[in-house]
């Protein structure tokens, strides 16, 4: 085995054994486990996804929202085991990989249009 196999077969054993289904363009409610001192708590983020990057144990994934009037995103690897879970909130119809369009607009311009089934 060579170099390049070995770092692929320990990035195979750091997966999730479910995978997370959302997409960019998707609202989503991130639970993430905080630690405080010696307590651990989860903290809930929900916002857009606005891009999804990278691919196997490297992935990861960024989520934006309006806080006061601020914009705040924060960024996680898919498979960290500091993420909870991922709950999809509302399915988002977008034409772009990367929505950093969304940085520069506030209010109703700042909404994705939902997938209406």
């Amino acid at each position: 085995m060579n170099k390049s196999e070995i770092i692929k077969s320990i990035e195979n054993a750091e997966l999730r054994e479910t995978p997370l289904e959302f997409n960019v363009g998707d609202t989503v409610r991130v639970s993430a486990k905080i630690k405080e001192g010696n307590r651990e708590r989860i903290q809930v983020f929900e916002g857009t996804v606005i891009k999804v990057q990278g691919t196997g144990s490297r992935q990861t994934f960024t989520v934006r929202k309006n806080s006061n009037g601020v914009g705040v995103e924060k960024t996680w690897p898919v498979n960290s085991p500091l993420v909870e879970k991922v709950d999809v909130v509302r399915r988002g119809k977008v034409r772009r990989a990367k929505l950093y369009y969304l940085r520069d607009r506030v209010g109703k311009a700042a909404k994705v249009k939902e997938i209406v089934k």
